[in-house]
């Protein structure tokens, strides 16, 4: 049997998205750049605006103008990022983030330390949470934008972001959440809840990859980044991708809170089943706040790049850590963040579902690891003694 439980690293594309798409690919060709040229250059326009309309209504929006595609949620953060801070530097050049954000977020602002802003980033708590007065006490009257991620890419931990927004929009500085994990699992209203820019990733819901999402609230000073055309009402310069654009609308019009409450099942069924069957796991993350797909554990005695490897073996991927931070290895920073030891920040797997994974796949899963954890602790000397 195979198991895909990776989804937060990319989902597979539902059916009804790809045959959205094909027009787009193979009769409907035309750039939105080219209405003033041809009427297939409007169609196209058309087309993009449509999804644009769609997508802000979505988010709590107001205007179709303040949906900007990029190519992917990485891009999006920078954007917001380094847009804000460089479009609002006269008033200010401190910023806030978390410590536990994803690279897309902490990166850009490593960056900006270096052109001379200065950067307080959050610690959390055992469970991933922000505390919300520390960050009011944070907020300086340079502040000028706070970026906070609305669910962890790797623990599945969800932050209030509703209220974080109110705190932050009371002492006048620009709030932006990267969204690409929690939405649209969880809800989020852009006006209502007094967010200024969100980001967003189809990819991580069924929908194409190369496509991206941010949310700029109307009158939200921001500059382009990269240089080149007009395009995206001159903040992203670039050929639209049209057919990824209709992809991305596609997967948001289908999207189903059913198929939430179904994953969310299982992931319960997961859990119960793991912690019925194996000894020693810590769960990582809130389980009172947290994304229904995203179930961090960690099994004592072991190394989480082993279990992945023996489960690969049997058919069933999962990671360890983050799909954009495995591969070098090192201990967890979200964890160790969160206060773990080295050794339960370098032991965590990430299971995460979507609505193509099956109760059967959850039971061959459970067996499966209860078999490779058993197999490697009988191997392992760590915690030997705990252990007999």
């Amino acid at each position: 049997m195979k198991v895909y439980l990776d989804n937060a690293a990319s989902t597979r594309v539902d059916k009804r998205v790809v045959d959205a798409m094909i027009p787009f690919f193979t009769e409907k060709y035309a750039v939105p750049s080219s209405q003033f040229a041809h009427a297939y250059g409007i169609e196209a326009k058309d087309a993009v605006d449509g999804a644009r309309t769609l997508i802000s209504k979505k988010l709590g929006g107001k205007f179709p103008e303040e949906i900007i595609f990029t190519s992917g949620g990485t891009e999006s953060n920078n954007l917001a990022a380094i847009g804000v801070a460089f479009a609002n530097a006269e008033k200010g050049k401190h910023l806030i983030t978390m410590q536990t954000e994803h690279n897309s977020v902490l990166n850009p602002f490593k960056r900006l330390e270096k052109e001379g802003f200065e950067v307080t980033y959050l610690p959390v708590d055992k469970d991933g949470i922000v505390n919300i007065d520390t960050l009011r006490k944070s907020i300086r009257d340079d502040t000028t934008l706070v970026s906070i991620q609305y669910g962890n890419h790797e623990t599945g931990t969800v932050q209030n972001i509703k209220d974080i927004a109110k705190v932050v929009k009371e002492k006048g500085a620009l709030f932006h959440t990267d969204a690409a994990i929690a939405w649209p699992y969880l809800p989020i209203d852009a006006y209502k809840w007094g967010i200024d820019l969100i980001t967003l990733s189809p990819h991580k819901f069924h929908g194409p990859k190369g496509i991206g999402i941010l949310f700029v609230k109307k009158g939200t000073k921001i500059e382009k980044i990269m240089n080149g055309g007009y395009n995206e009402f001159n903040l992203r310069p670039g050929t639209e991708n049209v057919p990824a654009i209709i992809g991305a609308k596609k997967a948001i019009e289908i999207f189903s809170q059913k198929d939430v409450a179904y994953i969310a099942s299982l992931k319960k069924r997961l859990l119960n089943d793991i912690k019925t069957n194996i000894k020693d796991i810590e769960i990582n993350g809130s389980m009172e706040h947290s994304s229904p797909h995203i179930l961090n554990l960690t099994f004592k005695y072991v190394e989480g790049e082993a279990v992945s490897l023996r489960l690969d073996f049997e058919g069933i991927a999962v990671i360890t850590g983050s799909a954009c931070y495995s591969r070098n290895l090192q201990a967890s920073y979200i964890l160790m963040a969160m206060g773990r030891e080295h050794e339960q920040a370098h032991g965590s797997i990430r299971f995460s579902l979507s609505k193509y994974n099956t109760e059967e796949e959850i039971d061959y899963t459970v067996q499966k690891t209860e078999e490779v954890i058993k197999s490697l602790r009988e191997l392992s000397p760590l915690g030997k003694e705990d252990r007999e």
